[in-house]
């Protein structure tokens, strides 16, 4: 009930003015009875004292005479005493305070014996108030003139306040009129105070309910300049400001998600309990398992790095470590992020999977350099210090097969080397293409009939098939005929003596394509995915028998990468092996 601002205004001021009411009417209330008081002193003193320097001498002779008179005297001044014979009355008493004479002869004789009575009879003027008192009285000893001392008589002045009692009845009834009045007027006045002052409060209320609810496009008006106008003023100022930064924060939350949607490397974060509270999904991929709410850091990292002690490290230090998914190697990185008790923990989830086979690759590749050199240097040298340290006793048939040996060697070394050469021109890109417009059927006639004396001295069954009215391509004719060149050679190495060679081509809507099969030795199931590796060899030993330097595969699928196009080996039942070339009609970029 009291929780409302009308409510509390409006008791405020009713209270206010109930207690100014109040101090008031007891203010006025003890104002007139000690006026009053004040003025029944004020009339005595008047009377007996300096104010009158006759009538006081003249009881004083009048009690020393018998006091026959003293009654006339007091009658001749009830009006300056201001005896009513009411509520005022005069009294003379004995000097033992015994009631003789007075202005009301029944309450004369019930008189009590006051202080201020007990005062006079000791000599003294009795002018005590009491204010709580229920009358008021005054008590004077008339002394012997010759002594000044002897009390003679007693002059008692009692008052029972009753005119002062109806004084103040009437007064409170005044006062509750008032205050019921001034109730009611401040009742309106507090309504109409709170109302003014709770109607903008009301609003900007009801404004901030809706920018808590994420509304910001209503803006409260300003209908003042007090405080209340200038709070409002900065509240609309305060909103915008707010849906500014709002529009900001989801701004950046937007480009963070964007971010770690569409990023290669996986983000994971748990909250201060090990929670799950982000995956995105590069990380759902490298984990290779189902990552939902319900994960914790434990299932998904627990083995990797203690929580109790991630959560422990102090920014921006942080962990690595390193996680083995089935045949992926994943590199992690493991942070805290804000503090321990609103914090957590965010680890970035990097596949090197890539990285360590190329290092293995690289590692290979240097070795497989090194021995493809290493044989025929060998050769070379043993062959040399042969000739050299025969001095002429060499028959000249058997020098010159040696010097045919060196040549050879020399001649297999030069096409490693320029091999080598190649392959580095591609993969800088700095291998110039010639691009022409040329016709793909043509191409590979040609080839077909440069390899037929091959075929022919191995016995083989060379076809060619091309489908009619091949549309015309671009791209560097010369270095597409290498790669088919490679391709049928190939072919011919490794099929034994009197096998079949078949050649078929054909095109597409944007591309035409060449297919190379063969009844050869084929090629094992582990080995396909790296047969296009640099130096790999499936049969190593036939492969240098051949004269081959195990990159012309690698050269061949560089180049055809660089003419946007495809080579690879196609599945197929049967021994033998199938060698597809993809190429766009289009001319690359």
């Amino acid at each position: 009930m009291f929780r409302s601002l009308h409510m509390k205004l409006t008791m405020i001021l009713l209270l206010l003015i109930s207690s100014l009411m109040a101090v008031v009417g007891a203010f006025l209330t003890t104002s007139v009875s000690s006026f009053y008081i004040d003025m029944f002193y004020q009339q005595m003193d008047d009377v007996f004292g300096e104010g009158n320097p006759d009538f006081y001498p003249s009881l004083c002779r009048e009690a020393q005479a018998g006091g026959a008179e003293m009654q006339n005297m007091l009658e001749a001044h009830s009006g300056l005493l201001g005896i009513d014979y009411r509520t005022r009355n005069y009294y003379i008493l004995d000097e033992n305070g015994v009631f003789l004479s007075g202005s009301s002869e029944e309450s004369g004789s019930h008189l009590e014996t006051t202080a201020n009575i007990l005062a006079a009879e000791n000599g003294r003027v009795g002018d005590e108030s009491d204010i709580t008192a229920d009358y008021m009285d005054f008590a004077v000893p008339i002394v012997s003139p010759e002594d000044g001392e002897t009390v003679l008589n007693i002059i008692y002045i009692l008052d029972n306040r009753s005119t002062v009692s109806q004084l103040t009845s009437q007064l409170f009834l005044i006062i509750m009129q008032a205050l019921l009045v001034g109730l009611l007027i401040s009742l309106l006045l507090s309504f109409l105070l709170s109302k003014a002052m709770v109607g903008p409060i009301e609003k900007l209320t009801a404004g901030a309910e809706k920018v808590a609810a994420g509304n910001f496009d209503s803006e409260l008006p300003v209908e003042s300049t007090d405080e209340i106008g200038i709070l409002t003023g900065t509240f609309n100022e305060m909103a915008g400001v707010l849906q500014e930064t709002l529009a900001a924060v989801e701004n950046e939350r937007n480009k963070l998600d964007t971010l770690f949607l569409h990023m290669t490397d996986g983000v994971v974060a748990f909250d201060h309990d090990g929670k799950l509270i982000h995956c995105n999904p590069a990380a759902r991929t490298m984990l290779q398992r189902q990552v939902d709410s319900s994960c914790t850091y434990d299932d998904l990292f627990g083995g990797v790095y203690p929580f109790a002690q991630m959560l422990a490290i102090q920014r921006p230090n942080y962990a690595e470590a390193e996680l083995k998914v089935e045949d992926r190697t994943l590199e992690l990185y493991l942070a805290p992020f804000s503090d321990k008790e609103r914090g957590g923990v965010l680890i970035v989830l990097h596949d090197v999977t890539e990285q360590h086979r190329n290092e293995e690759r690289r590692k290979e590749f240097v070795a497989n350099v090194s021995h493809e050199l290493r044989t025929p240097l060998t050769n070379v040298r043993s062959y040399a210090e042969t000739l050299l340290d025969a001095n002429g006793d060499i028959p000249l048939d058997t020098a010159n097969n040696f010097l045919g040996i060196i040549i050879n060697e020399t001649d297999r070394m030069t096409a490693i080397v320029q091999d080598l050469l190649t392959l580095s021109r591609l993969d800088a890109g700095n291998a110039e293409m010639i691009l022409t417009r040329f016709s793909f059927q043509e191409a590979i006639e040609s080839v077909c009939r440069a390899n037929a004396l091959a075929a022919k001295q191995h016995s083989h069954e060379l076809t060619c098939e091309t489908a009619p009215d091949m549309p015309l391509i671009t791209g560097d004719r010369s270095r597409l005929e290498q790669v088919m060149m490679n391709v049928i050679g190939n072919a011919i190495k490794y099929t034994p003596d009197g096998g079949h060679i078949r050649v078929t081509a054909g095109a597409r809507t944007d591309s035409v394509w060449m297919e190379v099969a063969d009844d050869g030795i084929g090629i094992p199931k582990k080995d396909r995915d790296r047969v296009f590796d640099r130096f790999y060899r499936v049969d190593k030993a036939r492969s240098r028998e051949s004269g081959g330097t195990g990159l012309g595969l690698s050269i061949a699928r560089e180049i055809v990468d660089r003419h946007h196009g495809k080579l690879f080996l196609v599945d197929r039942e049967g021994p033998g092996t199938t060698v597809r070339l993809e190429l766009p009609i289009a001319p690359p970029a």
